[in-house]
């Protein structure tokens, strides 16, 4: 999770609260004002998200890596046989 996605959620979180107490005062003012908050809190979760969604994923030293793509200039039976190999 991305600094962004936290500071969102934080806004998110502050801007409902904001809202609903404006909505037990009647004060509509502070609805408003809670809507927005909440508003900008979502859109900058999203852009984490979709920063995070785009950021590489390390990769594990043990991790099974199915090579057979780089498998261009090999014949079909070698790439059988190590396919089944692993």
């Amino acid at each position: 999770m991305n600094e962004d996605r936290a500071k969102g959620k934080v806004k998110d979180i502050a801007g409902r609260a904001e809202r609903q107490v404006g909505e037990w005062t009647g004060d509509t003012d502070a609805q408003a004002k809670g809507t927005m908050k909440q508003a900008e809190g979502k859109v900058q979760n999203a852009w984490g998200k979709a920063k995070d969604a785009v950021k590489p994923k390390p990769r594990r030293a043990d991790a099974n890596v199915d090579n057979s793509k780089d498998t261009e200039n090999e014949d079909e039976e070698s790439v059988a046989l190590r396919r089944k190999a692993s």
